[in-house]
């Protein structure tokens, strides 16, 4: 692999036979990272959040058990 920096871009040189799943992890990396160093939360935050979306999940699969 090599990196090269222009005036205008960075251009990443990477094998011809690397997997598309592993370009699609490395897009996925960096869409996570720009967007990520951008937010105020806290791990409390997300600790909460993770909570919440996990017990709405069970409460909805409850349901359709019917438990």
């Amino acid at each position: 692999m090599q990196i090269e920096r222009t005036k205008d871009e960075v251009i990443f040189r990477l094998p011809a036979d690397i997997g598309i799943e592993d370009l699609q992890a490395l897009i996925d990396f960096y869409e996570y990272t720009q967007i990520t160093k951008k937010s105020k939360a806290t791990q409390q935050d997300v600790d909460d959040l993770v909570k919440e979306v996990k017990k709405g999940r069970w409460d909805r699969t409850r349901s359709k058990l019917n438990l």
